[in-house]
């Protein structure tokens, strides 16, 4: 009798234990959330104080107090204001300007405003620069600049989202960058109205519905009507260290008669293996065999294609037809036309791997 009741008595325990064991990884599980956005992209520490990471610095107007004095962990770590929830945070990778933005959508973003005029950023802080923050009616953006292209890791927990800088090529093995030309001011080309700018970013965005299926990591210089500077065309592949760098032009000559495909190359940079002329060569067969068009061949850089001729990675530019031809002008004002002109680079991206490791 007395040792069924031991047994009874060890069992409550035991029903008790457990039971009180599984109230505390239900309510930690109730209040860890990692679901953050990520439109473009786990050693965790308890929060630092939250009372002001004051900068040693005089701080300019809107600006984030960033900590520098110490920190153990490899995260960069941002507070965020308890009303905060996971899926009202979106981290956006602005790698051509070297910025990473956090956005918290809120109709208490106004009063987030004041929290971040206090409260500053904390942790590994060595590849950010400075930080701002704005309010806007139904949104706060905190824009930190970067010393350099990354991509990130992050995870929301206890009021704090932090993130982990990677360089590109730790996160992808495949890295290219595809460079549509003109933007901006810089129309290129144009005639009857239609201008070059718009095609070569026409291009892309094609060009980004064949590469978002595949392993293979894209940068693109601009999808937009932005126009970077050579410098910065040519600094993304450097950056990112990509593995090739493609421009997309168009080309015109007074001469109405001339048409069909040329791609350009760097002969001054050799690259053992796969260089400029092995990438121009692909791209020149690919796009005229996709497009079932006239090749014109293979073209030397001249002074003024700065973009290929700065590239320090395998890079030529497609010169994707005549604007200034009436026949070639109506193909490439054609979707469908677009859209076989992305299919060759893409074939060329992916026999320049297949046969060349890249």
């Amino acid at each position: 009798m007395q040792q069924n009741s031991l047994m009874k008595s060890t069992l409550i325990y035991c029903i008790l234990f457990v039971a009180a064991a599984m109230s505390v990884m239900l309510y930690y599980a109730a209040t860890r959330t990692t679901g953050v956005a990520d439109l473009a992209q786990e050693e965790i520490v308890s929060p630092a104080q939250k009372d002001g990471n004051a900068s040693s610095v005089p701080l300019k107007e809107n600006e984030l107090a960033i900590d520098r004095s110490t920190w153990h962990t490899k995260y960069f770590c941002v507070p965020m204001p308890e009303a905060v929830k996971a899926e009202e945070v979106v981290l956006e990778n602005h790698y051509m300007d070297r910025e990473l933005w956090v956005s918290i959508s809120s109709d208490q973003a106004k009063t987030y405003e004041e929290f971040y005029r206090t409260t500053g950023v904390y942790g590994n802080c060595e590849d950010v620069a400075e930080g701002f923050y704005e309010a806007e009616a139904e949104r706060i953006c905190l824009r930190f600049a970067l010393t350099g292209v990354y991509e990130y890791r992050s995870i929301f927990e206890d009021h704090t989202l932090y993130v982990e800088f990677v360089p590109s090529k730790e996160m992808y093995e495949k890295v290219i960058v595809v460079d549509p030309a003109h933007g901006g001011e810089e129309n290129g080309v144009t005639a009857e109205g239609t201008q070059a700018k718009d095609i070569t970013v026409g291009v892309a965005k094609a060009l980004k519905d064949l590469f978002d299926e595949t392993d293979i990591k894209v940068y693109y210089t601009r999808m937009d009507d932005s126009n970077p500077g050579a410098a910065d065309r040519a600094g993304l592949a450097e950056a990112t260290k990509a593995d090739m760098l493609i421009r997309i032009e168009v080309s015109g000559d007074e001469n109405s008669k001339v048409y069909g495909t040329e791609t350009v190359y760097n002969s001054r940079f050799f690259i053992p293996g796969f260089g400029n002329v092995e990438l121009a060569d692909l791209l020149e067969r690919e796009v005229v065999t996709s497009i079932s068009g006239k090749a014109n061949g293979l073209v030397e850089a001249s002074a003024s294609d700065e973009v290929i001729s700065s590239a320090t990675v395998p890079a030529a530019a497609i010169r994707v037809g005549y604007l200034t031809n009436s026949q070639e002008a109506i193909l490439l004002r054609r979707e469908d036309y677009i859209k076989r002109i992305a299919e060759g680079i893409y074939n060329a991206v992916i026999k320049a791997y297949e046969q060349y490791g890249k």
